[in-house]
């Protein structure tokens, strides 16, 4: 099988329906920029808080049967 390397962008044309998506994606930048926008209100507002302390350390007993057919 030979590898084929392209260095141009390919471009595939499919009627009417790729030119709304054409401009749909125009839109998008516009989007994008208001959530991000957003996000970075919600980081500015948020409050800063102090982690909650480390469990103390528990372990667990378990009894087992010395036998080991019966398990």
């Amino acid at each position: 099988m030979k590898n084929i390397a392209l260095e141009d962008q390919m471009e595939l044309t499919l009627g009417s329906g790729a030119q709304r998506k054409a401009a749909k994606r125009k839109a998008s930048p516009r989007r994008a920029g208001w959530w991000f926008g957003q996000m970075r209100r919600a980081v500015d507002r948020a409050l800063d808080w102090k982690p909650r302390p480390a469990a103390p350390a528990h372990q667990d007993y378990f009894a087992l049967e010395s036998n080991p057919q019966n398990w």
